[in-house]
């Protein structure tokens, strides 16, 4: 059951096309607080969509995104605002490459949260260090591994103190001895309590760390649960042929 009173964010009807291409199809979804959602699915059915989509990095074609009752509308101000609030970790890092770590740390802190430089400071050197960057703060991204670009990716979302984070597919771009520094972090953000939604192709970290496993099949939510009951008893025959794949392994 759906607690409305603990819900942070909230898409009704939503939908999104591109051209004649229907991504996404009248999805209903909610993150309460507290929960990890992972998002599972095969490419092509509309996961990263409905994650930008939240973010309103795509605007929806159709229906809503509210964040604590309130519909977002599209005004670049009140966008602003509410992506301070809901952070958002991509595949591809999206560092700075002209700022050094530390920098990459703090300017969002400064320029959207309006804090002080020292504060901003305070708060990058926390969450570098929580993600075992603290060492690097003077390196520039093209010095750091892919993994450690995405830690310090993370630290970025973190130092801005978010109510939920969005991870687009955060080891998709990493060499493979890489992928476990990363969820390890994640791991560790989901045993303190962070509301997480988290698109991945991770299958064993999906059941492991989340609360609620969400399938999408050809822009649908196509079946939602407890990791167990996604990946122990699956009612959906797409969710059974998706998973024996990689159970098969």
């Amino acid at each position: 059951m759906v607690d409305l009173q603990n819900v942070t964010l909230r898409v009704e009807h939503l939908g999104k096309t591109f051209g004649n291409h229907e991504v996404l199809k009248d999805i209903d979804f909610c993150v309460q607080k507290g929960e990890v959602i992972s998002v599972i699915g095969a490419s092509g059915s509309g996961k990263s969509t409905l994650l930008r989509c939240i973010n309103m990095l795509e605007t929806p074609t159709s229906g809503h995104v509210f964040y604590h009752g309130k519909v977002i509308e599209n005004k670049p101000k009140e966008i602003s605002l509410y992506r301070a609030n809901v952070g958002m970790v991509f595949q591809s890092f999206n560092l700075f490459a002209n700022m050094k770590v530390l920098k990459n740390c703090m300017v969002g802190a400064e320029k959207v949260r309006k804090k002080s430089e020292s504060e901003a400071k305070q708060l990058a050197m926390t969450f570098l260090k929580k993600v075992g960057m603290g060492a690097y703060i003077n390196a520039r991204p093209h010095q750091l591994s892919g993994g450690q670009k995405q830690r310090v990716a993370i630290a970025r979302a973190l130092a801005m103190e978010p109510d939920v984070l969005l991870f687009d597919e955060p080891t998709s771009a990493l060499d493979p001895e890489m992928v476990g520094e990363v969820l390890e972090v994640i791991k560790q953000l989901a045993n303190e309590g962070l509301t997480m939604v988290i698109v991945t192709h991770e299958m064993a970290f999906a059941r492991d760390v989340s609360t609620r496993v969400v399938f999408m099949d050809k822009g649908v939510i196509e079946e939602e649960g407890s990791p167990e009951q996604i990946f122990g008893h699956p009612k959906s025959e797409r969710t059974k042929a998706f998973l024996s794949r990689f159970t098969s392994q």
